[in-house]
């Protein structure tokens, strides 16, 4: 819609009136109808009502441009949605959590409203999480000079959270194109406005941050909401910089079917706010305007009532989700290398690199090979030096600070920015540094959730191409924050591909694939052996290593090591050193990719040799080390000839002291008489 003038009733013709009052009362019908089918049993388990925000959230339907703009609702925006122009039967079938749902495939919660064929995005249920998305799809708007802005609506209560903070800091501070709607009806679920915020509007603890326009609306009143969302559009398109609208509404109902506010809200403030009714005000506007009748506005009344029900015959008997379906749009597919089908390469192509300079190399080679590839972090891109260790380095020079730029000291920031740019355009890929170190990536674990289930929980409409790389493991004196290696608590997450590469030629083929693939990556980097010559390789420069093909380092008989990352130059050692002295030969497998995970040659090494030692790492209890064990029991236990052994850390923190490191993380020796003790039982 394009706004002309400023709304009043007087101006607005009766047309626009009729539309903004039947979107209205079908939106409420449907809001107070939902609770009916949980009552039947027939769905719409969780309903959040939005009576007492209809002019808000009318309002920011009205504002959406389909075409260009991407829209973020949360989980009480049922009349956004409508307004936005979903159906009836659009979202009875979400409230039903149908096959046929366009949000979802029943796969996320009831009110859960999306459409992604018009940028209507499928959010989190975490309150406020998606502002980041909507900054970084803001910053895709940006960097592509394309029309459209991104619209984020909350809550007040959201506004506490950290990410919605750093996301309206990031926005103000790369000036980008969102509209952040807070819609205030002074609870979060129970919890009163007081216990939320000193100030009495949310909005006002961020009076002090540059490029930041706020503006302040009645949510319940439409033709002020109308006003103030246009001209927050229009402030936006016309600086290039976020605004805040900030609306005061009212919460008429409990906030959910899950919650009684007569726990907490007395009669005279239930009351209050039942005569705030915003569809009811409207109405009575209507009337005492002359341009309706009252018989007017009950046929409209009886016209959604109609719909309603045509809506509900079909949605109904639409096809319940097939519980098959589960595995369907766990992760996308990868991409698939025709040249080096088993991330194998003849050794006299390339040349030599340290595991570094493989890094570095590829993300260059990666970034001449698709202009739409982008890459941001701490300490990235700043004059000479990339990132913590120069993995980064020249990378800004060359492809200038569009594409390689730093990035606040936020992981959350980090990770849910390149979520939401990720949103923009498919064929965007993003390389993040999740952290400086794998052990400062825990502030970013909301985000890195939302990563790992958005194929799923969209039914397959989307997912983040992004390649999260964090500098990973110990050997370096580096103590807490500096040493842990995370894999065995993020393995836990379906939805999210692990690589772990020991060697030059397999951190270049592994990157190349991620960076090619859609869907996210979480990329580990042994940083120990970054410049340590042990990990040197012979690079071709197309070189690409397919997801869940393991490597055999070492052949062997007489027992399987089963490893990975830094511990796979150790296993070798060890091997040798048995070789040496025993005349036993040990195979080593160099699994590379956690997941997916390449079951199918670790069983025949273990077919072949009769016994197995698992050896990272990460700690021993609780690590990924587990799993791999229990495979082998599952499935190759009549071919054991002795227990299945674990090699790894101890169940503690990492010691600065070079002394409790050394006590604390395996070594060559210690996998040695493990080994030992394998092989004589």
């Amino acid at each position: 819609m394009t706004r002309k003038r400023r709304f009043t009733l007087e101006n607005t013709d009766k047309g626009t009136l009729k539309k903004w009052y039947s979107l209205m009362t079908l939106g409420r019908q449907i809001d107070d109808k939902a609770p009916n089918y949980l009552k039947q049993a027939l769905g719409w388990s969780y309903h959040a009502p939005y009576a007492g925000h209809d002019g808000i959230q009318l309002a920011i339907g009205q504002v959406f441009n389909r075409e260009h703009d991407f829209l973020f609702p949360y989980y009480r925006d049922m009349l956004t949605a409508i307004s936005a122009g979903l159906t009836a039967e659009e979202i009875i079938l979400n409230g039903l959590s149908k096959g046929t749902d366009i949000a979802s495939g029943g796969r996320h919660m009831s009110n859960h409203f999306a459409k992604p064929e018009w940028n209507i995005q499928n959010v989190s249920s975490v309150t406020g999480n998606h502002a980041l998305h909507a900054v970084g799809t803001a910053r895709g708007i940006n960097r592509y000079k394309a029309q459209g802005i991104a619209i984020a609506s909350m809550g007040e209560s959201a506004t506490s959270e950290g990410f919605v903070f750093e996301a309206i800091n990031g926005a103000s501070n790369e000036k980008l194109k969102v509209l952040f709607v807070i819609q205030d009806n002074q609870y979060g679920i129970s919890v009163p406005q007081k216990d939320q915020t000193a100030n009495r509007r949310a909005s006002e603890n961020y009076k002090g941050i540059k490029n930041l326009k706020i503006m302040y609306c009645d949510g319940k009143n439409v033709f002020d909401s109308m006003n103030t969302v246009f001209e927050a559009r229009d402030h936006i398109e016309k600086y290039g910089e976020p605004v805040i609208v900030h609306a005061n509404c009212v919460r008429i109902h409990s906030h959910s079917n899950s919650d009684n506010h007569e726990l907490y809200r007395d009669e005279n403030e239930r009351e209050c706010v039942r005569l705030s009714d915003p569809l009811e005000r409207f109405r009575i506007q209507l009337l005492h305007s002359g341009k309706f009748t009252d018989e007017e506005l009950k046929a409209l009344d009886e016209e959604a009532r109609k719909t309603i029900s045509a809506a509900h015959k079909k949605a109904i008997v639409a096809p319940d989700p097939k519980p098959g379906s589960i595995f369907d749009f766990v992760i996308p597919e990868p991409f698939v290398s025709t040249k080096y089908p088993d991330g194998i390469h003849n050794n006299g192509q390339g040349k030599p690199l340290r595991l570094i300079q493989a890094l570095n190399e590829t993300l260059k080679a990666e970034f001449r090979h698709n202009p739409d590839t982008y890459i941001w972090g701490q300490d990235v891109a700043y004059k000479d030096k990339g990132g913590i260790f120069n993995v980064t380095k020249g990378m800004q020079q060359e492809f200038g600070p569009t594409r390689v730029f730093n990035a606040p000291i936020a992981e959350d920031f980090i990770m849910g920015t390149a979520n939401g740019m990720s949103r923009f355009n498919d064929k965007i890929r993003i390389v993040v540094e999740g952290a400086e170190f794998a052990d400062y990536f825990w502030p970013a674990m909301e985000q890195f959730v939302e990563a790992t289930h958005d194929y799923w929980r969209s039914h397959g409409a989307f997912a983040p191409n992004v390649t999260i790389r964090l500098a990973s493991g110990g050997y370096i004196g580096g103590g807490l924050y500096h040493s842990q290696t995370i894999e065995g608590a993020l393995a836990t997450f379906p939805g999210i591909r692990i690589v772990y590469p020991s060697y030059a030629d397999d951190a270049a083929g592994l990157l190349r694939t991620a960076m090619r693939s859609k869907g996210p990556t979480l990329y580990l980097e042994p940083k120990a052996l970054y410049n340590d010559p042990i990990a040197e390789s012979i690079v071709p420069d197309d070189f690409e290593v397919p997801f869940g093909k393991a490597r055999i380092r070492r052949e062997g008989k007489h027992l399987s090591i089963i490893t990975y990352g830094n511990t796979t130059h150790m296993a070798v050692k060890a091997a040798e050193q048995i070789s040496k002295e025993r005349g036993l030969e040990v195979e080593v497998v160099d699994i590379r990719s956690l997941i997916p995970l390449d079951k199918e040659t670790i069983l025949s090494s273990v077919k072949k040799t009769s016994r197995a030692l698992i050896v990272h790492e990460d700690k021993v209890f609780g690590g990924f080390g587990g799993e791999i064990a229990g495979i082998i029991a599952d499935e190759a236990f009549k071919y054991l000839d002795a227990p299945v052994r674990r090699v790894g850390s101890t169940f503690t923190p990492i010691g600065f002291n070079r002394i409790l490191e050394n006590a604390i993380l395996p070594n060559t020796e210690k996998i040695y008489q493990a080994a030992l003790e394998t092989l004589e039982f």
